[in-house]
């Protein structure tokens, strides 16, 4: 068994992953220790609303030394469990309380691992963020589900200290990953977001509604918010807003832009 960063079987495939792995993860280094990076603004609606945004999330996006976009799946899953991870948390919370410094108008949520709870670069990073400007309430820290109850004890009292400060918290990609129940109840995260997975198509399949409707009813029961991602057409927006959905995300209402894109309202999905 490998540990993600070694390839014994010496196949062409494998020796092509390990080759693309040494070429890109010096330039992600370089570029995070630079500060090279810019969020990625996507909208997220209200199924009541969708003519436009309840609020942003930025997403990180990391530029090496020649101005070229570095593709997330190049280097995040193999960074995330480094403390490379840990950088960019930090670059993208600077980046996104930047923007909620700027702009008082603004809603945005930001990613991060569980594992940067226990980041002193991150932590002051969050604190020192908040105490010059007013914007926990306007913040959602969106962590995804697999780090989360990885470390649940480390979670919870975190989530207890950042929502003194209004902040909410979103548990990402909900349904993806091997989510315990008991942990979910105890954590009472204040939005759930379903994975695009059981989203893309689910006008069309059976068994994605089933398994759609009931996650939607395990967040509703724990009076947590639901955001549908990966929304990409109108059919399966209109499906989504007549089942129940709270909010959605996706291409339809509008592709991950670094212009910040509120000047531009997204699409509009009718029931």
């Amino acid at each position: 068994m490998t540990d993600g960063n070694s390839f014994d079987s010496g196949s062409p495939l494998e020796y092509a992953i390990g080759k693309q792995d040494r070429i890109t993860m010096p330039a992600v280094r370089a570029a995070v220790e630079k500060g090279n990076g810019v969020l990625a603004y996507q909208p997220i609606v209200q199924a009541s609303r969708t003519d436009r945004a309840a609020y942003f999330e930025g997403l990180i996006r990391i530029i090496d030394d020649t101005g070229r976009i570095i593709p997330l799946k190049d280097f995040m899953p193999l960074a995330e469990r480094t403390e490379l991870g840990r950088q960019i948390d930090c670059l993208s919370l600077g980046l996104g309380l930047r923007d909620l410094a700027n702009d008082p108008s603004l809603r945005l949520a930001v990613n991060m691992s569980a594992r940067s709870i226990s980041c002193p670069d991150w932590i002051r990073t969050l604190r020192q963020g908040l105490a010059q400007a007013d914007v926990g309430e306007r913040l959602i820290l969106e962590i995804t589900e697999s780090s989360a109850m990885g470390m649940p004890d480390q979670v919870h009292g975190f989530m207890r200290e950042v929502r003194e400060h209004g902040i909410s918290l979103a548990l990402d990609d909900f349904g993806a990953g091997y989510t315990s129940f008991r942990y979910l109840r105890d954590f009472c995260f204040d939005m759930i977001k379903i994975d695009g997975q059981f989203i893309r198509d689910i006008a069309q399949h059976a068994d994605n509604q089933v398994l759609t409707r009931a996650l939607m009813s395990i967040a509703h029961h724990f009076d947590m918010f639901t955001i549908a991602e990966s929304v990409e057409t109108a059919e399966d927006a209109a499906f989504l807003i007549e089942m129940g959905i709270d909010c959605l995300q996706g291409y339809y209402f509008g592709a991950p832009t670094i212009a910040p894109p509120w000047k531009n309202p997204p699409s509009v999905a009718r029931r």
